[in-house]
């Protein structure tokens, strides 16, 4: 894939839990369109990297520059407004709202948000399921409530943690091809992801996290050639 356009770059990241420093300068970038995966294990700062992006996390120094504007001491909704959306990992569906109250609760934050229609085109279980109340959707409905939810903000850049996690096949099925419309689309998305076999043939480029460090950094085309140093670090 030819370098795009700098979307997201972020240098020697730093990042703290109160006294827990859990980001040890990690340092990576994400092209315009380009699908970007977190491998690592649990606790290797995948999802604080995430936080980190929005803001998020306790405290934090370094540099994490997006489209050429610096964000390390901006508040979360003033990173909002540069066009990143966060699916957090617990999805924060609010159970008394409808599913369309929910998907229409944000604020749009930036031009070119999804129109409903096409979200509903997208998502047509959502649009099932639009009058019933947030517990009732099932595991994968609320996942796709919670991206949904992004797409009409005009986010542009997607930070999508663990959205595979705990849904059946057909489910992670669709949210695979989700990801690869969106990709079509001009998104730039960035996964953390512990199901390999959901993330292998999405991202265009892979980031080996471990320690709140990137340790490895490769393309789709060289996956195959990392198939054996992959299982050494992930155990998959």
């Amino acid at each position: 894939m030819a370098a795009g356009k700098r979307f997201l770059e972020v240098k020697d990241l730093h990042g703290w839990y109160g006294e827990s420093h859990v980001l040890h300068g990690i340092s990576f970038h994400v092209d315009e369109g380009e699908v970007v995966t977190l491998l690592g294990r649990n606790g290797a700062g995948r999802t604080s990297t995430l936080r980190a992006i929005m803001g998020l996390i306790g405290s934090r120094k370094g540099s994490i520059n997006v489209r050429g504007t610096e964000t390390i001491g901006m508040a979360t909704h003033r990173i909002a407004r540069l066009g990143i959306g966060y699916c957090p990992e617990e999805r924060g569906i609010f159970s008394s709202l409808s599913a369309e109250e929910n998907l229409m609760l944000p604020p749009v934050l930036a031009e070119g948000g999804m129109a409903v229609d096409a979200i509903y085109a997208m998502f047509p279980n959502l649009k099932e399921r639009a009058q019933s109340q947030g517990t009732r959707l099932s595991g994968g409905e609320q996942q796709m409530l919670a991206v949904a939810r992004i797409l009409r903000t005009g986010a542009r850049l997607l930070l999508l943690d663990e959205i595979s996690e705990g849904l059946a096949p057909v489910i992670v099925q669709k949210l695979a091809e989700m990801v690869i419309a969106l990709r079509k689309q001009g998104y730039t998305i960035v996964m953390v992801e512990q199901n390999f076999r959901f993330a292998a043939p999405l991202a265009d480029r892979f980031l080996v996290v471990e320690h709140g460090e990137v340790i490895q950094s490769f393309t789709q085309a060289e996956l195959p050639g990392r198939m054996e140093r992959l299982h050494e670090y992930l155990g998959v």
